[in-house]
């Protein structure tokens, strides 16, 4: 089972643009959700962002939010 914590860095990644490496996410820490500025410390404790209030993707961080957006779309695709 995931954590919220798990969950809130999960939402995090996939508000990264793939379709451009060049656009990173800032977190204003004064106007964003607490566990929002927490998940964003923590991607960069972790090494998948180069900003601890976001930035950009590391190569790791490109693949990790590569996997959400992609568990993403499938989970979101109607099965017939």
């Amino acid at each position: 089972m995931l954590t919220p914590d798990e969950i809130a860095e999960i939402n995090l990644l996939c508000q990264f643009n793939l379709g451009n490496s060049q656009e990173g996410l800032k977190i204003h820490s004064h106007e964003a959700d607490p566990a929002t500025v927490a998940a964003s410390e923590r991607l960069f404790a972790k090494g998948l962002t180069t900003q601890p209030d976001g930035g950009y993707l590391t190569s790791l961080g490109l693949d990790a939010a590569e996997h959400a957006q992609t568990l993403l779309t499938i989970l979101r695709t109607p099965r017939s």
